[in-house]
């Protein structure tokens, strides 16, 4: 899961974020960026490049929290506004309904995903692009991967938490079963 400082009033302080995520488990959603052709069929996902504040880098993909009072299909939107930039053009359904929910928990083995930090509860969807990706905020850099590529081991190492596992669940969903 990232973390980007929210700039909206109202937002919990850095204690009141710790106090919160020490209690009760956290809201995201994620959202896998892809590149499809005419048929509709994926024929690239978009993995961001993030450095960790050890100084490790990582890839993964969008993510971020649902505020108070914000609507799901918002949410994604302003994450993969934040993420990718205002001109990415993401196609959100009116009416968007996740290809899973991730559980992350601060204990390792408990499900394939791992947060460290908190229990998180994601929604996780598989959003088409068509538009000109910038990567903004904390993300370095922006790849396009083929289905193939973004599920080899190279790059599952590369995917903190169990996103590649994410990734993988993504591409099976869309009909590339790795």
């Amino acid at each position: 899961m990232t973390e980007t400082a929210d700039t909206q009033p109202g937002w919990f302080s850095s204690e009141e974020l710790e106090s919160v995520r020490a209690s009760m488990p956290v809201l995201y959603v994620q959202a896998v960026p892809v590149r499809v052709d005419e048929s509709g069929s994926v024929t690239h996902v978009g993995l961001l490049m993030r450095a960790d504040p050890d100084g490790s880098f990582n890839r993964s993909v969008v993510s971020g929290r649902v505020l108070y009072h914000e609507r799901v299909r918002d949410a994604l939107l302003r994450h993969l506004e934040k993420d990718l930039g205002p001109v990415a053009l993401p196609r959100i359904p009116s009416s968007p309904q996740p290809f899973t929910v991730a559980e992350y928990f601060p204990t390792p083995g408990v499900t394939p995903f791992h947060d460290p930090r908190q229990h998180a509860v994601a929604m996780a969807y598989v959003v088409p692009v068509s538009g000109d990706c910038q990567p903004r905020q904390d993300a370095l850099d922006l790849v396009w991967f083929t289905p193939e590529e973004a599920t080899s081991p190279q790059v599952r190492e590369e995917m903190p938490g169990g996103q590649g596992v994410l990734v993988r669940q993504a591409l099976a969903h869309v009909g590339h079963a790795p």
